[in-house]
């Protein structure tokens, strides 16, 4: 996985925020990042994970670096000029959150901070689009997705945000991303009417995750397979997307052999069970709190 490490400063109130007064809430300090989640999720999941990006050289960053490798993700980072990434999440009544982010050193990883050897055995590559809307990590995206491809790693795109690919401009997120050459392009439903265009012009697969209402899994040429979830009434969404996507790429690693187009029906239906259960988990299993 490339991309963020994110120290998430997690808010979560009984009521609505109210301007220019105080509301209760519980505030906790967690490992976040669209990459880091992916990989704790995926290692969690018993597959061999590996983080790729870049902190700053603070203690937020080390103690987080610390967290991923106790949660067995293998570990590359450098070290920037710039304050390891940090946002505050707000989660409203409903499990929905918003975000205020800082991304600081995430996004100065660049092309030449990737190592080969960081890449060698992998079977595939995943990177979220804040790793992609953004400089100058999207040159480091690029240049990893090129190794992967070179050793035929299935490489991998999720979306990630509206906000961030809007402010890139739609052009140019459908440039970095047919740059990568996704074989699987993640997207909610929302992003994906955001984007505008058909996303299998930028993928030969895709996967809509729709919350609690299950996926459904497009190919170029193929009727749509839709796989349906047990609804969750969850007190904080975050991160569950990313699990998903851990748990679709988890299955379709163990089970399949290099990456074809199309895949399987019932592999496909295989994986986005996965990606189900593995959302769940998360939604369901107590979240670690980084603690002084």
């Amino acid at each position: 996985m490339l991309g963020d490490l994110v120290l998430d400063i997690v808010a979560t109130g009984s009521d609505a925020v109210e301007r220019g007064t105080d509301v209760p809430a519980t505030i906790r300090f967690r490992v976040g990042g669209s990459a880091a989640n992916t990989a704790r999720s995926f290692a969690r999941l018993g597959g061999r994970a590996a983080f790729i990006g870049a902190i700053g050289n603070d203690g937020w960053g080390r103690r987080m670096v610390a967290a991923l490798r106790a949660a067995g993700v293998e570990v590359h980072v450098v070290r920037v000029a710039h304050p390891t990434a940090r946002l505050v999440c707000i989660v409203d009544g409903h499990g929905e959150r918003s975000f205020l982010t800082e991304r600081g050193a995430a996004d100065h990883l660049i092309a030449a901070d990737i190592q080969p050897a960081w890449l060698a055995s992998a079977g595939a590559l995943h990177i979220p689009g804040y790793s992609l809307f953004n400089r100058p990590i999207v040159e480091a995206a690029l240049a990893a997705a090129s190794m992967a491809h070179e050793r035929g790693a299935l490489v991998s795109v999720d979306l990630s945000s509206i906000r961030p690919m809007l402010t890139v401009g739609r052009d140019a997120a459908m440039t970095a991303i047919k740059a990568v050459g996704p074989a699987i392009l993640f997207a909610t439903n929302a992003e994906a009417e955001a984007l505008a265009v058909p996303l299998l012009d930028l993928a030969p697969m895709v996967v809509v995750k729709s919350g609690s209402h299950g996926c459904q899994v497009l190919r170029r040429g193929s009727p749509p397979v839709s796989v349906a979830t047990k609804p969750l009434a969850p007190a904080d969404t975050t991160g569950a997307g990313d699990a998903f996507t851990a748990g679709f790429l988890w299955l379709l690693l163990d089970e399949s052999a290099p990456a074809t187009d199309p895949w399987p029906t019932p592999l496909l239906r295989r994986a986005a069970g996965s990606g189900h259960a593995a959302a769940s988990i998360h939604l369901t299993s107590p979240r670690d709190e980084m603690t002084t």
